[in-house]
């Protein structure tokens, strides 16, 4: 059988990494169609839509995507930007990231952070002795990816009917005096049935794969209700679950903890913003946002990305130095999850090979500032990285 796959882009280095990765999975023997899809910065632009319809019913159809990456800017910025022809007609800018998983309720994300041996980028802390030490991190990130601070329910200048509707709570009277035109409203929004999958999926994660804990990573000591919330779900889920050990930390304190005992966290839940924040401080642990892969999973629908930005400024540069491994992992993940884990593993070891030899390095994974010149100080390109990976197959 022949896969579809839609294929996106996206913008910047997307458009650089993402063939890197389908040129891996064609190694492996994968067999797949893949389906070129528009989204992004050139057709907000061109559009005053960065996620069209017409990839949206592609996506319908065939129900699963490689993502590369997008960019966004700042409301007023993303305006200025639009075709003359587009201008104050009422076009406003959204992620079409966001978009695709609110659309299709692609509500769990799902972020692996393990280390490569002998990655020069891996996380060292000094032991009691006056040495060093290297903890072996393998944590995933359950990031609920719908709802929270995310979920896109905000106003600058709220409407009257809204302000009165907040003004019915308490804690509102120390914004009375001041102008709705002065303020700007985001919310927060958890529901119980997309907590309670979220929580589900990690706990029976955690069980296929030996995890000994799941953390639930909140701050239900002033966030009571929605981070409460989810404190609550997890200590029910829990109990389903006797040889799998529940731990709860706030994620200020989380972020400290990363640095000081990372290898004690195996799989942590958080909610949309959160999840965002703890998958990225775990990331610098295993090298960076180079080696940072993720799977964003509906009922029906999953797209594949990884968790590194469009990076503009590289997208020029040719020969390309970015690191594409990371979008190499997500594509594994993808494998992963239409049934073809043994090519992932064969993917997965080969990119632990070449790492762990040492020959072949991105820029970043040599500690260099991103330039033309990273190559005349031993960096590889690109798609010397990707061949590397593919050798090793």
């Amino acid at each position: 059988m022949i896969r579809k796959i839609v294929s996106m882009p996206g913008d910047g280095i997307g458009k650089t990494v993402l063939p890197e990765a389908i040129r891996v999975l064609n190694a492996t023997g994968f067999k797949a169609e893949y389906i070129n899809a528009d989204i992004g910065w050139d057709f907000w632009c061109s559009e005053g839509n960065a996620l069209p319809k017409r990839t949206i019913d592609l996506l319908q159809e065939h129900k699963i995507g490689l993502f590369g990456a997008i960019t966004s800017k700042p409301k007023d910025d993303a305006v200025r930007e639009l075709a003359s022809e587009l201008q104050n007609k009422g076009y406003v800018y959204f992620s079409p990231i966001v978009g695709l998983r609110q659309h299709f309720n692609l509500d769990i994300c799902i972020r692996p952070c393990r280390s490569f041996k002998g990655n020069p980028l891996n996380f060292i802390r000094k032991d009691s002795r006056g040495g060093f030490t290297e903890p072996i991190v393998n944590t995933v990130i359950f990031r609920q990816n719908t709802e929270g601070m995310y979920g896109g329910v905000e106003w600058t200048n709220p409407p009257k009917n809204v302000r009165e509707a907040l003004e019915t709570h308490p804690k509102m009277k120390i914004f009375a005096d001041t102008p709705s035109e002065e303020l700007a409203i985001s919310t927060r929004i958890v529901t119980k049935k997309a907590t309670e999958r979220i929580f589900k999926a990690a706990f029976e994660f955690a069980k296929e794969f030996g995890y000994k804990n799941v953390t639930v990573c909140e701050k239900p000591n002033v966030l009571r209700e929605t981070s409460g919330m989810y404190l609550k779900i997890a200590r029910q889920t829990a109990k389903e679950y006797p040889d799998i050990k529940l731990l709860d930390t706030n994620i200020d304190a989380q972020m400290m903890w990363l640095t000081k005992n990372p290898e004690d966290y195996g799989i942590i839940v958080a909610e949309n913003m959160f999840g965002d924040i703890i998958s990225d401080g775990f990331a610098g642990l295993i090298g960076g946002l180079g080696f940072a892969c993720s799977a964003n999973i509906g009922k029906e629908v999953s797209v594949f990305e990884p968790t590194h930005g469009s990076a503009p400024k590289y997208q020029m540069l040719n020969p390309s130095i970015v690191n594409p491994i990371a979008m190499i992992l997500s594509a594994c993940m993808m494998l992963d999850h239409i049934g073809e884990k043994e090519k992932a593993d064969k993917v997965r070891i080969a990119i632990a090979d070449v790492v762990e030899e040492g020959k072949v390095r991105t820029y970043d994974m040599m500690k260099l500032r991103g330039g033309a010149d990273v190559f005349s100080k031993g960096a590889c390109t690109t798609q010397e990285m990707t061949d590397a990976i593919i050798a090793k197959l």
